[in-house]
């Protein structure tokens, strides 16, 4: 898929190839019933057939299965301890991708299912295991529905709210926008529902203490949100480079009311997600390793492409899979560094080799890059 081209007139959201949408548990589930607003939904569905009929993939960040499923357990009406919430996710996370799943097919679009902790975003091999599945995903056409695993994580590795979930997952897949549909259009100066003369800002450039100090508390209800966490999201997507906006989600065709137009606030970094994962590889981890490569190796990588087994003629060190390593020629001029795909140990046995031989070698059918072009710096 083709990088979307932004002209002048266009929104931000318009602007993005991947995009990522967050969907509140108050917008999708009705409070008083306890089951999903299919209408709603449905309308919703349109809105994401029609942005991959333009040729942005799009995956969905949603919260309710609590919501739904403590209903149908009975445990409506009072709060929940931590194992009734974990056993309300396991009874509603079916009903809600089911949800999901009728409202798309009517456009032939496949749904996924994908449930992740915070371990799982934040330890850098499950980081990469669950952006290579995502990233999949899009690539053979299906709509990825992510929600926190409610159903095993503890207090300590639960991010307790969508919010950051979503930006985490944004930032995994280098999403060019998020969206975080709420019951506000946006951010305002102070709480709108308490001050009169509370402002609307349209957009923000930079994360300030200002902007922070202008967060209230989380609304009560289902909802583990509010605008603290929708500044910490767009703290999280602004350091990713991707553009983030919180808006009002409650009516029908939310997506397609904000492509026309629909008042928001955007939060607009200063670089793209590219440059961002870049600086983040150049100078946000330690080296583990090195691996010298051949001469035709060096003039590969120059060119813009990926490291290959068969390019490498030297692995030092002891690192693992996702860490970081020097690349170097065979003078011992460093290169740049990147994100090996195989653990030391499996880059010593495939280093010479081709990609086709890689299967044979280790046993199991690993990338055929030991660094991905994407997952690789250059020094200047």
């Amino acid at each position: 898929m083709t990088a979307a081209v932004q002209r002048a007139d266009m929104s931000p959201l318009q602007a993005a190839r991947r995009v990522v949408l967050k969907i509140g548990s108050a917008l999708l589930v009705d409070d008083a019933t306890g089951k999903v607003r299919q209408d709603w939904l449905e309308a919703l569905a349109d809105d994401i057939a029609a942005s991959r009929k333009r040729g942005q993939e799009v995956l969905v960040v949603s919260s309710g299965a609590i919501a739904v499923g403590r209903y149908h357990l009975g445990l409506h009406g009072r709060a929940l301890r931590l194992e009734e919430k974990q056993a309300a996710a396991a009874t509603g996370q079916s009903r809600l991708t089911h949800a999901y799943q009728e409202a798309l097919a009517r456009h032939d679009i496949t749904v996924a299912q994908v449930l992740l902790t915070f371990d799982d975003t934040e330890q850098r091999r499950r980081h990469l295991n669950a952006r290579g599945t995502l990233r999949e995903l899009l690539k053979l056409g299906a709509v990825p529905v992510v929600n926190e695993n409610d159903t095993v994580a503890t207090e300590e590795i639960r991010y307790g709210d969508n919010d950051r979930l979503a930006a985490r997952v944004a930032q995994m897949v280098s999403a060019d926008a998020l969206v975080l549909f709420s019951d506000i259009d946006g951010l305002y100066t102070a709480d709108p529902r308490k001050d009169g003369g509370a402002r609307h800002l349209p957009e923000i450039v930079e994360m300030t203490d200002d902007i922070e100090a202008m967060a209230g508390k989380a609304p009560p209800g289902y909802s583990s949100g509010g605008m603290v966490t929708k500044l910490a999201a767009a703290r999280i997507a602004m350091a990713a480079g991707c553009r983030m906006a919180i808006a009002d989600g409650r009516k029908d065709h939310p997506l397609d009311a904000l492509i026309q137009g629909a008042r928001c606030t955007w939060f607009l970094p200063p670089t793209s997600p590219p440059a961002a994962r870049k600086g983040w590889i150049a100078g946000g981890l330690k080296v583990a390793g090195t691996l010298t490569l051949d001469d035709g190796a060096v003039a590969a990588l120059r060119q813009g492409k990926s490291l290959l087994p068969a390019g490498v003629t030297r692995v030092a060190g002891d690192f693992e899979r996702g860490d970081a390593v020097a690349v170097e020629d065979k003078s011992g001029r460093r290169l740049g560094r990147g994100l090996v795909a195989y653990s030391s140990q499996d880059c010593l046995r495939i280093l010479g080799h081709k990609s086709g031989e890689i299967e044979a070698i280790l046993g199991y059918r690993g990338r055929d890059e030991m660094i991905h072009r994407d997952d690789l710096v250059l020094d200047t």
